[in-house]
């Protein structure tokens, strides 16, 4: 039975991680290293970093950070943001990032997965895709979620792990913050797009969330949350245990 992964989200604005609900109203939690830190000794499975302003300002992704998170953390370790050309991706991977996620970035240069997973293989090749209901569709946004591209967010998806991405974030930004649940709905249609590992991330609550998630779902591999673990209300080792209690097999 494959284990499945518990992974904290840290998104970083000018150095410091932070939060908001549906993408908007960020509030500041903490320095994302420290935080990195207390995640690995807690038993996360993995982190993932977004430098959630890079794409919409232009810049380079935070490799600083990235370099002194990667000296003291020793879990698999994904980063995103500002991801826009295969070089990027190596400066990122050199700073000690194991996957890069990008979302904009490929939405902006279509070549950009194909070409990063020649160079670098699939299994380092994340899309992240922040994805809306319209109009009753699904729309894949760019720009941490501030643009609306108008493209079908599953045939999206279905495009770039055909392309080479190796593993799928799948960001509801109808639930992000929200904490009443993961969106399941959009969740199981992606798992039966495609044959990566899928990431849910934007919903989580409680406890029971991450349950109904891996019940609902068998083929899921990870849940990823930020707030409800950035502010104490769910510790991992005993969402873990619950997750175990309730038959979800877990690294405790």
């Amino acid at each position: 039975m494959i284990t499945k992964r518990i992974i904290p989200c840290l998104d970083v604005k000018d150095g410091r991680v932070v939060k908001g609900v549906n993408f908007e109203g960020l509030r500041e939690v903490a320095s994302p290293v420290e935080l990195a830190k207390y995640y690995s000794e807690c038993g996360a499975d993995e982190l993932v970093f977004y430098d959630i302003t890079a794409s919409a300002e232009g810049r380079s992704l935070f490799t600083d950070i990235l370099r002194e998170t990667a000296k003291s953390v020793f879990i698999p370790l994904t980063v995103g943001g500002g991801i826009r050309r295969v070089e990027d991706f190596e400066r990122v991977l050199s700073c000690g990032a194991d996957k890069v996620s990008v979302n904009s970035g490929a939405i902006a240069n279509r070549d950009l997965i194909k070409a990063a997973a020649q160079r670098y293989g699939d299994q380092c090749v994340v899309i992240s895709a922040d994805i809306k209901r319209v109009n009753g569709e699904f729309h894949v946004f760019a720009k941490g979620g501030r643009e609306d591209t108008g493209m079908e967010a599953i045939e999206w998806i279905k495009r770039c792990v055909g392309e080479g991405a190796g593993e799928v974030v799948v960001n509801s930004m109808d639930t992000d913050g929200v904490k009443k649940g993961f969106d399941i709905e959009l969740l199981q249609l992606v798992c039966e797009a495609v044959d990566v590992p899928v990431i849910a991330s934007g919903g989580a609550g409680t406890q029971q969330d991450f349950v109904a998630l891996f019940k609902e779902i068998p083929d899921i591999d990870a849940g990823l949350a930020a707030s409800v673990f950035h502010f104490g209300e769910i510790a991992i080792k005993d969402l873990k245990r619950t997750l175990a209690n309730n038959g979800i097999n877990v690294r405790i």
